[in-house]
C-alpha cells in the first residue's frame, strides 16, 4: 500500500504561527472559550438508522421547486448500492461540471490550474478603485491612498449583475484582516506608528468593485473609479438594528445612543439575500482590542472571557491610536463587533448595517434560504473549537421586485425573527465511537437534531439572561441551553438544488485531549487534523422547521487513511483534500469546497465534488494557490471559476524583507493577496463536455 502523505504542523491546524497571529490573535494556542459542560456530538445517543440512508447516492431526493418538499426516495441494499457507486466509478464520466483534469497536489508558489484553462488577476492589494486614489506605491503607502484602494486579505466573495450593464458584474470582497509584518518594510511589532495603524484600519473591510467581462473568454478586469465602487473599512459610519440596538450593552462614550458604530473588523464568510444585499460576518473581532483584565463590570467581563479575548496589549496596538480598542477605556467597545453586516451593493450612499437579530459570535458565514410560506432563513457557524452552529428563521415574508415598498420591506427582514442553536444527537452506541475513525455498526456516522430557541424579538427563551443579553452574549446563552459542541463550524452552503444544508467543520486538534471531548459520531476522530462535511436535511424539507436530520458527508484526509470517507465513492480514485473552509455551488449541483490550512503537506486549493448519482463523493482538485496562501470566496459561474487568494507568503520567518513568496508579480515586488479568474482556454462552460 503506498505511503501516507507526509503532514506538517508548523502550527494547530497546518497553519503557520504567522497566518494564527495576525488572522485570529492564535486562538488556537489559547485556552478554549467554551467551558461549558454541554454535548459534544454523538455524546447523547438514542434510535437507529440504517447504512442504507448514506448509501443512497444512485437514489438522491430530489425537490419540487415550487414547494420545497422532498420526493420519495427508493432505498437499495447497502451491498447493493456500494456496489452500484464503485461499478458507475470505474465506467462512466465525472459529474458534469466536474470534467476536468485535476489538478495534483502540490507545492507551487503559483496558482495552479488545470490543462487547458487560463488565468488573469482580477485585482490585487492596493489596485486604486476610487476616483482620486492613486496607483498602490509600496515604498509610499498611505491611509488616504488606502481608504480609495481594494482592501488586504480578500476573503469572502459575492458577484452580482450590474443592471443595464451586459457584460459587467459587481465584485464585493470581504478584507478579513492585515499582515503588517508582510505590508510595511521595517516593520516594529512593538513600536507600530500611527499611519501603519491607520492604513491597517482603511485595508480592513469590503471592497465593492465593478468588473468588466471579456468576450469569448472568462477573463474578467476591474473597473476602477466606477460609480458603483466603494471601500467600507474600520472608520465607516455603521447603523445598528434589530432588538439590541441602544441596548446599554452596545452604549460607549462616543456613541451613547448605542446605535451608531465606526467600523467593520476581521469579515469572514458571507452570503446574498433573495433581495440582493450582501451580508458580511465579523469573525474574530476580539484581537484588536487590549486591557480586558482592567475591565470591572462582571457580567461584561464573563463575556469577554467566552469570546476569548487575551490580558494586556492588542497585537496590532492599535489602542494607543484610537481609546475605543482600549477596554479600560470603553469596555463595551468590543460588543459593537461581532455582528453579521449587510450592505446595498447597488447603492454607494447607503449607510451599512449590523443585524444584531442574527446574535453576536465568531461569524463564519450567513447564508440564506426561504422557508415554504417564503420567510428568510439564515445559516450561521461560529468558528471556534467546541463552538455552535445557528440559525435565524425571520418571521416577515419577502416581498419580491425592486420597487422603493419592496425594498423597505426587505431590509426589515433581518430584524424580526426568531435566533436558534442546534442540538445534534448521533445514532450509534458511544463504545462504538473510538476515535479512529471506524465506521459504527450501522455503517456510517449519521443522526437527527432540533432547533432549540435562543430568542424572539424582545423575548429571551433563555432563563436568566434578558434578551439584549442573549443577542450580545450569544454563545452565553447557547451554552445554558445545552447547544452541541462542533468542531469549527465555517462556512455553511444550501444546496439550490436540494435544499440540503453543507458545514464545513476545518478541524479542531484538541479533539480528545487531556481533559477535552473524546471523539463523537460527527466528529469521529481524535486529534482532528483534516476535518468533515456534515449534510443536514431540514425535516420536510422545510428551513422554518425545528428537526433535522444530518449525516457525514465527507471525512476528509489522505484517501489511502483508513479513518477517511468520501460518500460512498471509491477512495482510490479522488482528489485528497484536507481542512474544508468556504463552500459553494455550481449550476449542475456539485459543492465546491475551498480549504485552509491543508495538514497534508500540500498547498490549499478549491474541490469540487458530487453530492447526487453514481459519482456522489467524488472530488476533484481544480486548482492550489501560491506559497502560505489560503484559497477563500470560490464562485463558479458558468465561464469562469474565481478565487480569492488569501495571505500569499504567510509562513513564519517571512516579511518584506524576506519574503517567502514572490506571487503575483514576481521577484523584487510586494506578495500582494489578489483575486484571480480562471476559465476554460476554449470559451466552453466549467467542467462541462468539451
Amino acid at each position: 500500500m503506498p505511503k501516507l502523505l507526509p503532514l506538517i504542523s508548523s502550527h494547530r491546524g497546518g497553519r503557520s504561527a504567522l497566518t494564527c497571529r495576525y488572522r485570529c490573535g492564535d486562538a488556537c494556542l489559547h485556552e478554549t472559550p467554551n467551558t461549558s459542560d454541554n454535548d459534544y456530538v454523538g455524546d447523547v445517543i438514542a434510535g437507529a438508522v440504517s447504512r442504507r440512508s448514506l448509501l443512497r447516492a444512485s437514489a438522491v431526493v430530489t425537490v419540487a421547486a415550487a414547494t420545497g418538499t422532498a420526493a420519495a426516495v427508493g432505498q437499495a441494499p447497502p451491498a447493493a448500492a456500494a456496489a452500484a457507486s464503485a461499478d458507475a466509478a470505474k465506467s462512466g464520466k465525472p459529474a458534469r461540471g466536474l470534467r476536468f483534469s485535476p489538478v495534483a497536489p502540490n507545492t507551487k508558489d503559483a496558482v495552479v490550474v488545470p490543462e487547458g484553462h487560463d488565468q488573469n488577476l482580477v485585482i490585487r492589494w492596493g489596485d486604486p478603485i476610487l476616483r482620486g486614489a492613486p496607483a498602490f506605491d509600496p515604498d509610499n503607502q498611505s491611509a488616504k491612498a488606502q481608504a480609495g484602494q481594494f482592501g488586504y486579505n480578500n476573503d469572502y466573495m459575492a458577484v452580482l449583475d450590474v443592471p443595464d450593464a451586459k457584460g459587467r458584474q459587481l465584485l464585493v470582497a470581504n478584507h478579513e484582516y492585515t499582515d503588517e509584518v508582510l505590508m510595511f518594510a521595517g516593520y516594529d511589532a512593538d513600536n507600530p506608528t500611527r499611519e501603519q495603524a491607520e492604513i491597517g484600519w482603511a485595508a480592513h473591510g469590503l471592497s465593492v468593485v465593478v468588473a468588466e467581462e471579456h468576450r469569448q473568454v472568462g477573463k474578467l478586469t476591474a473597473v476602477p473609479r466606477h460609480r458603483l465602487n466603494r471601500r467600507i473599512t474600520a472608520t465607516t459610519p455603521f447603523e445598528v438594528t434589530g432588538p439590541a440596538a441602544g441596548g446599554k450593552l452596545l452604549r460607549t462614550s462616543a456613541d451613547p445612543s448605542g446605535k451608531r458604530v465606526l467600523g467593520t473588523l476581521n469579515n469572514c464568510g458571507g452570503g446574498i439575500t433573495p433581495w440582493g444585499t450582501v451580508l458580511s460576518g465579523e469573525e474574530n473581532f476580539n484581537q484588536y482590542f487590549a486591557n480586558p483584565d482592567k475591565v470591572t463590570d462582571p457580567v461584561v467581563k464573563a463575556g469577554l472571557k467566552r469570546y476569548g479575548f487575551e490580558d494586556g496589549a492588542s497585537e496590532r496596538k492599535w489602542e494607543r491610536f484610537d481609546d475605543r480598542f482600549d477596554l479600560a477605556k470603553e469596555p463595551h467597545e468590543p460588543h459593537r463587533f461581532g455582528w453579521v453586516i449587510e450592505i446595498d451593493p447597488f447603492d454607494p450612499e447607503a449607510t451599512p448595517r449590523k443585524l444584531t437579530a442574527l446574535g453576536r459570535f465568531k461569524h463564519e458565514a450567513a447564508e440564506p434560504r426561504l422557508t415554504t410560506d417564503g420567510r428568510p432563513v439564515l445559516y450561521m457557524g461560529d468558528d471556534e473549537k467546541f463552538d455552535y452552529f445557528y440559525k435565524f428563521v425571520s418571521s416577515k415574508r419577502m416581498m419580491k421586485g425592486s420597487s422603493r415598498t419592496a425594498r423597505e420591506h426587505n431590509r426589515t427582514l433581518l430584524d424580526e425573527g426568531t435566533l436558534y442553536v442546534a442540538k445534534f444527537t448521533g445514532d450509534s452506541p458511544a463504545a462504538q465511537i473510538d476515535g479512529s475513525g471506524k465506521l459504527p455498526d450501522d455503517g456510517e456516522f449519521d443522526g437527527s437534531g432540533e432547533w432549540i430557541k435562543l430568542a424572539t424579538g424582545d423575548t429571551s427563551h433563555v432563563d436568566g439572561m434578558t434578551a439584549e443579553e442573549v443577542y450580545v452574549f450569544t454563545r452565553l446563552a447557547a451554552d445554558k441551553v445545552g447547544a452541541t459542541k462542533m468542531d469549527r463550524p465555517e462556512d455553511v452552503e444550501p444546496s439550490p438544488r436540494t435544499g440540503r444544508v453543507y458545514i464545513a467543520l476545518t478541524n479542531n486538534k484538541d479533539r480528545g485531549k487531556d481533559g477535552k471531548a473524546p471523539a463523537d459520531e460527527a466528529n469521529p476522530r481524535n486529534g482532528n487534523k483534516h476535518g468533515q462535511i456534515v449534510e443536514l436535511t431540514e425535516r420536510l424539507n422545510n428551513p422554518g422547521s425545528t428537526r433535522f436530520n444530518w449525516r457525514l458527508f465527507l471525512v476528509c484526509g489522505d484517501p489511502e487513511d483508513p479513518s477517511t470517507y468520501f460518500g460512498g465513492f471509491p477512495k482510490d480514485q479522488v482528489s485528497p483534500i484536507s481542512c474544508p473552509d468556504n463552500l459553494t455551488f455550481d449550476a449542475f449541483g456539485n459543492l465546491w469546497i475551498s480549504t485552509d490550512g491543508n495538514a497534508l503537506g500540500n498547498h490549499d486549493g478549491l474541490f469540487g465534488v458530487a453530492t447526487a448519482g453514481g459519482r456522489r463523493g467524488e472530488v476533484r482538485q481544480f486548482l492550489t494557490v501560491p506559497t502560505g496562501a489560503e484559497t477563500c470566496g470560490p464562485i463558479v459561474q458558468d465561464r469562469r471559476v474565481l478565487v480569492a487568494v488569501q495571505h500569499p507568503g504567510e509562513l513564519d520567518g517571512a516579511s518584506v524583507e524576506k519574503p517567502a513568496s514572490t506571487w503575483p508579480e514576481g521577484p523584487g515586488t510586494l506578495v500582494r493577496p489578489s483575486v484571480v479568474s480562471v476559465w476554460r482556454r476554449d470559451g466552453g462552460d466549467i467542467g462541462a463536455d468539451a
